[in-house]
């Protein structure tokens, strides 16, 4: 049986699917099914559920706003590259030459990529309960850490990864209101894509307004 961090599989295939990329799937003359990107296409919705649960009952006072920046931050592509070298994982997934001459074991998007194939595929092979402490074992430390020091970059970043992936067109962030005395404003803001308002956000600076803006971008997104 299979085995990655003290999760044994019953059912090889599914992590062995997980490991498979799409470079050599295509070398291999494989169906363009058996690669992993269905099982990362469930494993991302495993892990915004698991990570979601997780911050909604371990930080009980935190408001909305800030459970979406902190969640926005921990599932991005950045901090699942980070985990996935953690544990090795670039050495064990199924490249094809040219990724592997070009350094694909460790481009952050194959590795982060790779890990929610793995969060998949520990939910096929062994239900929610198992995923949910799966992901947990790996990802705690970066939860912890990120609740403490995460910045106020880390939505319009991952909004901007988001993006980039399905559009060259820019985001554009503009301040649609003010209320407020002087030396107490607020300011409102829209994030705008393509023609169209994805988010709107409140702050006591436009800065804090953008940020907010993308995160509320990010949490419609993901609905």
């Amino acid at each position: 049986m299979k085995q990655i961090m003290g999760y044994t599989f019953k059912n090889e295939y599914y992590i062995e699917t997980a490991l498979t990329h799409s470079s050599y799937a295509h070398e291999m003359n494989m169906s363009s099914l058996n690669n992993n990107e269905r099982q990362e296409f469930l494993g991302d919705a495993v892990l915004e559920l698991v990570i979601s649960n997780y911050i909604f009952n371990k930080y009980t006072d935190m408001p909305e706003g800030e459970m979406t920046k902190l969640r926005a931050s921990i599932v991005c592509e950045d901090t699942l590259s980070k985990a996935a070298t953690e544990i090795g994982l670039g050495q064990l997934i199924k490249l094809g030459k040219g990724e592997i001459y070009t350094g694909g074991r460790e481009r952050p998007s194959i590795l982060a990529d790779a890990m929610e194939a793995v969060f998949g595929a520990v939910y096929l092979d062994g239900g929610f309960d198992a995923a949910e402490a799966f992901i947990l074992d790996i990802l705690k430390p970066h939860i912890e850490l990120l609740k403490n020091n995460f910045r106020m970059r880390d939505c319009k970043t991952y909004l901007q990864e988001l993006i980039q992936k399905t559009s060259k067109e820019p985001i554009v962030y503009n301040i649609i209101g003010e209320s407020g005395l002087a030396h107490s404003k607020e300011f409102m803001s829209s994030v705008v894509h393509d023609g169209k308002i994805l988010g709107k956000g409140r702050g006591k600076s436009k800065k804090e307004a953008e940020q907010n803006a993308a995160a509320d971008a990010i949490s419609r997104m993901k609905e």
